[in-house]
C-alpha cells in the first residue's frame, strides 16, 4: 500500500516509492493525478521528519453508531440508515500533537477509527463513483467528550473542540476496502479492535447517502465510526490508533492549562 503524507512546516506531499518503498517529496498533485503517473523528487528521512495531518479538509463528517457492539455499550440502539454528524475542520491535528482536555469536559473519551480521505467530488453518487472516488484510508481518532454529548442530546460540542480530530500520520492509497482493520492502545494497552466486516454500513454506502446530503469535496475526511471499547482520556496518556500495514497514529493527553500556569510534573 502507498503511504502519502504532508511535511511539516512546508505542507510538501511525500509519498512512498512503490519501487523501493522509500519516502520521496512528490511533484504530483495526488488528487489530480492517480499513483501510476506521480513523478517524485527528493528522499525525505522518515526518523528526522516531522508530519502534518495527512489533509486540510473542507470538512469532517463522521458516522455515529456504525458497530453494534459500540452502540451497545453507549445503550444505544442500531439506526436504520447512516447517522452523520459534521466535526469542526478546527478541531484537527496530527501525528505526535497533543490532544488537550478541555475544562468543560469531566470525561473526554477516544474513539479510534478508520477515516476515508476522497481524491475527487462527489454528489449524488452512484456506488461506482463514491469506490473511485476514494483516495485513502488512515488512522483517526474521534476524540469526544462523552458527559457533553449526554447532556446535549447533540454532537456538535462534544466532539468540536480543538485538537479532538488527531489523524495520521499517512494515508494509504487504494487500500483494499473489503478487508481493513482498526486497533485502538492506551498506554501500550489494547483497547480497541474492529474490522470492515462488522461495520452496518460499508464504506460505498456510507459515501452514496452522504452525497445525497451534501457535496463531497477533494480532501473531505469521513470517519466510519468506532468499534466497542471506547473509554476515558487522562493527563498523562497516550493514545495510538492504528490501522495494521499502513502505520500507528500517536497523541499524547494533556489537560488544559492556562497560560502561565505549570504544575510540578508540566514546567
Amino acid at each position: 500500500m502507498i503511504r502519502l503524507y504532508r511535511i511539516a512546516p512546508e505542507g510538501l506531499y511525500a509519498a512512498t516509492d512503490p519501487a523501493t518503498d522509500e519516502v520521496h517529496v512528490l511533484y504530483s498533485d495526488p488528487f489530480e493525478t492517480l499513483p501510476g503517473g506521480w513523478e517524485y523528487g527528493r528522499r525525505i528521512d522518515l526518523h528526522s521528519a516531522s508530519f502534518l495531518a495527512p489533509v486540510a479538509p473542507s470538512k469532517i463528517v463522521g458516522i455515529g453508531r456504525n458497530y453494534v457492539e459500540h452502540a451497545k455499550e453507549l445503550g444505544n440502539p442500531m439506526p436504520t440508515e447512516p447517522l452523520f454528524f459534521l466535526k469542526a475542520p478546527s478541531s484537527l491535528s496530527g501525528p505526535r500533537a497533543p490532544i488537550v482536555l478541555p475544562p468543560e469536559s469531566e470525561q473526554v473519551e477516544f474513539e479510534g477509527e478508520i477515516a476515508l480521505v476522497l481524491r475527487r467530488r462527489l454528489r449524488r453518487a452512484t456506488p461506482e463513483e463514491a469506490r473511485s472516488a476514494i483516495l485513502g484510508v488512515m488512522p483517526a481518532c474521534d476524540v469526544t467528550a462523552r458527559d457533553l454529548q449526554k447532556k446535549d442530546g447533540r454532537f456538535a460540542r462534544a466532539k468540536g473542540f480543538d485538537t479532538f480530530c488527531p489523524m495520521g500520520p499517512a494515508i494509504g492509497v487504494d487500500p483494499d476496502l473489503d478487508d481493513l482493520s482498526v486497533v485502538t492502545r492506551v498506554n501500550g494497552v489494547e483497547r480497541q479492535r474492529g474490522h470492515c466486516r462488522e461495520m452496518a454500513f460499508g464504506f460505498v454506502d456510507i459515501l452514496v447517502y452522504l452525497s445525497r446530503m451534501m457535496t463531497l469535496e477533494a480532501g473531505d475526511v469521513v470517519l466510519t465510526g468506532t468499534p466497542a471499547g471506547v473509554g476515558p482520556l487522562a493527563d498523562g496518556d497516550v493514545v495510538e490508533v492504528e490501522i495494521p500495514g499502513l502505520g500507528v497514529l500517536v497523541n499524547p493527553v494533556e489537560a488544559w492549562r492556562a497560560v502561565g500556569e505549570a504544575t510540578s510534573d508540566h514546567p
